[in-house]
């Protein structure tokens, strides 16, 4: 299994650089989304993906507990990760209403025309 999430990290890190290097704002926002999900997936991954028992008191004989603390640090990056993207995409949406194009080259003025 952990092959698997090894791979899907992978594709997602691959398409979240696509985006992130394309000229369109949008696809910036998006691909900085993507590379933020699969930063999660990887974290999780390499926590290790175990089978167990939760780790909650009066649960007698037992022995193979799941380590939480993996799951907690994701959740965090989960709620900061959705504050970061709601950010992007506000400050995206008020460049484009200012200036009238989400091209990045244009936006730089480094536009060839």
């Amino acid at each position: 299994m952990e092959i698997l999430m090894s791979v899907l990290v992978g594709i997602l890190f691959t398409a979240g650089t696509y985006l992130v290097l394309a000229k369109s704002l949008l696809r910036i926002v998006l691909g900085t989304a993507i590379l933020g999900h699969g930063a999660l997936l990887l974290l999780l991954t390499m926590a290790g993906l175990k089978t167990g028992a939760p780790p909650l008191l009066g649960m007698e004989g037992i022995t193979n507990y799941v380590d939480p603390l993996p799951q907690a640090l994701i959740l965090t990056a989960i709620v900061i990760n959705f504050g970061t993207m709601g950010f992007f995409l506000v400050l995206a949406y008020r460049s484009y209403k200012e200036l009238g194009t989400d091209d990045m080259e244009e936006l730089r003025g480094t536009n060839n025309e």
